[in-house]
């Protein structure tokens, strides 16, 4: 199983197995559920573990040892993520067009996370039919090769499974949630992002204001007919 498959196995219970973070052993899970009257009565603390493990003392579910050492390598790596190398594709790249020369200025923050860009382009097919969308930039450069993008000066188009999604001729609208934003029908201001790790709210409406940590720039492109950019700075928990 990977370690993707087993964070979408419990993600009900991700801030209550924060709490196993502090026992490197299942045993030192079970000391913690044992009570003084335990050590007093049985005289051993294989005894005392043994009804722990039994689930004579949690209120919920006592976790077996498989279960104690996945979930925690879970919760750890969500806690304390592995640092995992990347590279720059955007680097060396003859960036003319400002659109790709602005998305090259925010990969490195991009793939860190320090930055979380939502991209809106709209664009018109030969037939003269518009298709436009909200692309979540991090989780896209996580999820695919962006070579041909920055070194051989492909398009960049939105998707059907992108943050946002419309194609008029085939009448397609459609949201998704993406790694890094949820989307949210507002009554009164429409589309709305919530980042869902500081759960700060952006706003793509041109008329009103961005949102909390976040700026907007409106980019000319020959290449696009229109193209906005809204920067998130995150702001993560210490």
């Amino acid at each position: 199983m990977t370690m993707a498959e087993k964070k979408n196995e419990y993600p009900a219970g991700v801030e209550a197995d924060r709490r196993l973070l502090p026992f490197e052993t299942w045993e030192d899970y079970l000391d913690s559920l044992i009570e003084i009257a335990d050590l007093r009565n049985l005289r051993s603390i294989k005894s005392s573990r043994t009804i722990a493990a039994l689930g004579y003392r949690a209120l919920g579910d006592t976790l077996s040892e498989k279960k104690f050492y996945a979930r925690r390598a879970v919760i750890n790596e969500i806690v304390y993520p592995t640092v995992r190398p990347y590279v720059l594709v955007s680097e060396g790249a003859d960036v003319e067009d400002p659109f790709n020369r602005e998305l090259a200025v925010r990969e490195r923050a991009n793939r860190v996370g320090i930055l979380q860009t939502i991209v809106f382009i709209r664009h018109f097919t030969k037939g003269g039919f518009e298709i436009s969308g909200y692309i979540d930039y991090a989780h896209r450069l996580g999820s695919e090769n962006w070579t041909p993008f920055f070194k051989s000066n492909k398009m960049l188009w939105p998707r059907d499974n992108d943050l946002g999604y419309y194609h008029w001729r085939h009448g397609t609208v459609r949201s998704n949630i993406s790694r890094n934003y949820k989307p949210v029908m507002d009554p009164d201001r429409g589309l709305l992002f919530q980042n869902r790790h500081d759960h700060k709210i952006i706003c793509p409406d041109p008329e009103q204001d961005p949102g909390q940590n976040t700026s907007k720039l409106r980019i000319f492109s020959p290449r696009y007919t229109q193209v906005e950019i809204y920067d998130h700075v995150v702001r993560r928990k210490s």
